[in-house]
């Protein structure tokens, strides 16, 4: 009988045994074997209680190393698996689909090969920063880039909303090599800023919990002083509103106008005659 290897990739959530969903729980459960990306010791430990061949995918990290061969490393290991035959589960830190690219390569590899695979969602470090900073995206909108991308492309950023730039600490960085980038580099990330918000405007350094007995860093502080703040690869900035948002009065006329002819129609049809239909009667005597 001929054993189909598969693939799932799942998210184990930001804090240690809180955030992980029974479908994500099950697959770590159920597989042959699980390779686990994560960096704390903990949730390796706690992932192993779920299952008896857990493989840690950290150590192909290392100084120095492109990240892109790190990737392609993680995705060849699943994929050695899966075309064993084995049912293969990648568990990624927070949601698997979110500042990861190893699950993505490796469904997308496992699907061009003929396998089964797909990913479950998980709790990330975005769902956390609305929860912990009281954001509501729908409010006024939300900008989200990865910090080194937003340098490097030209970019329009309303500072109207919600401006989130993910690893921060990392800006400025082209080598996919190092883990920090220096001061220097965060300055020309605040002189980009500083075209759109004024220096002294209010920013946060965000990290979510990932323990229940630690707290989130929220740390706020003016966009001036970000080259000299402590900024670690899981730091998100997340840069306020600096001004009210400007009504579009064009498109509201525009909408005003055909709300206006709508009306008219609507009233139209309404005072137009109504026909009757007369039922012939039969009568019996």
């Amino acid at each position: 009988m001929d054993v189909r290897g598969s693939l799932v990739c799942v998210g184990t959530g930001m804090m240690l045994g809180a955030h992980i969903c029974p479908r994500a729980r099950g697959h770590i459960e159920q597989a042959d074997v699980v390779f686990l990306a994560v960096s704390d010791p903990l949730v390796e430990l706690w992932v192993q209680g779920m299952n008896a061949d857990v493989r840690s995918l950290q150590p192909l990290y290392a100084e120095g190393k492109s990240r892109r061969d790190t990737y392609g490393e993680m995705v060849e290991s699943m994929l050695v698996e899966v075309r064993a035959g084995k049912h293969v589960c990648g568990a990624f830190y927070g949601h698997p689909g979110v500042f990861a690219l190893a699950p993505h390569l490796a469904i997308e590899r496992a699907r061009e090969e003929g396998f089964e695979a797909s990913m479950e969602p998980g709790v990330s470090a975005e769902d956390c920063l609305y929860a912990d900073l009281g954001i509501d995206p729908g409010t006024y909108g939300c900008q989200h880039y990865e910090a080194s991308q937003f340098m490097l492309y030209q970019r329009r950023i309303d500072p109207s909303a919600y401006l989130i730039l993910w690893q921060v600490g990392l800006a400025g960085d082209r080598s996919l090599r190092r883990f920090s980038t220096s001061s220097a580099e965060r300055q020309l990330l605040v002189d980009l800023l500083a075209q759109d918000y004024p220096l002294d405007h209010p920013v946060i350094a965000y990290e979510a919990a990932t323990l229940p007995i630690t707290q989130p860093r929220q740390e706020r502080f003016p966009l001036s002083a970000l080259p000299t703040m402590e900024l670690n690869l899981q730091t998100t900035l997340v840069v306020p509103p600096a001004c009210p948002m400007q009504p579009n009065q064009d498109l509201r006329q525009k909408l005003e106008l055909l709300g206006t002819v709508a009306n008219r129609a609507a009233a139209s049809f309404h005072h137009q005659p109504q026909r009757t239909h007369h039922v012939k009667r039969n009568t019996f005597s």
